[in-house]
């Protein structure tokens, strides 16, 4: 390379890191910043039974707890949420079943407990439970699970489970 052209070039290419430097800067400043576990749009890392660990010691986790558990008015709303959600397409009206299992019969592939529900909604599950998370806040996966929990579980269920037979 030319000895004149070199110090030209050297310049120019820490003018153009420079540059990079200040955008990469001001991007970060812009992006959003880490929230810890209680934010209301990101749930915390739960620990719960329906879980299998690797090594058999689950990692340390936080309990989510539902803010609306036992509110007749918004297991009401929940109740029009899981059908405007298009939750009644697959889990049928009331969501006694249809193509996806009943919710409504107190038996549950991934835990029935609230906390495991919210998981289950926010993040779904394999094999056609999509997750939810994307499309509705906590408070309104909250709402859904209000409504899940308030439903009358009947006395006399269709089948029964094999589990443990």
């Amino acid at each position: 390379m030319n000895k004149t052209i070199a110090p030209v070039v050297a310049a120019g290419a820490m003018a153009l890191f420079a540059i990079q430097i200040g955008l990469a800067t001001a991007a970060d400043e812009k992006a959003p910043k880490a929230q810890s576990g209680t934010s209301e749009n990101i749930p915390p890392a739960i620990r719960y039974e329906s879980h299998i660990a690797a090594g058999g010691a689950p990692p340390v986790g936080g309990k989510l707890v539902n803010p609306f558990s036992g509110n007749s008015k918004v297991a009401a709303a929940g109740e029009q949420m899981f059908s405007a959600m298009n939750c009644d397409g697959c889990h049928g009206g009331g969501a006694t079943g249809f193509a996806a299992p009943s919710l409504a019969d107190g038996r549950w592939r991934y835990g029935g407990e609230e906390d495991e529900l919210f998981q289950t909604i926010y993040f779904g599950r394999p094999k056609g439970m999509p997750a939810f998370g994307g499309l509705m806040s906590a408070d309104d996966v909250w709402t859904v699970v209000t409504y899940l929990k308030s439903l009358p579980v009947p006395d006399d269920e269709p089948t029964e489970s094999w589990v443990g037979k």
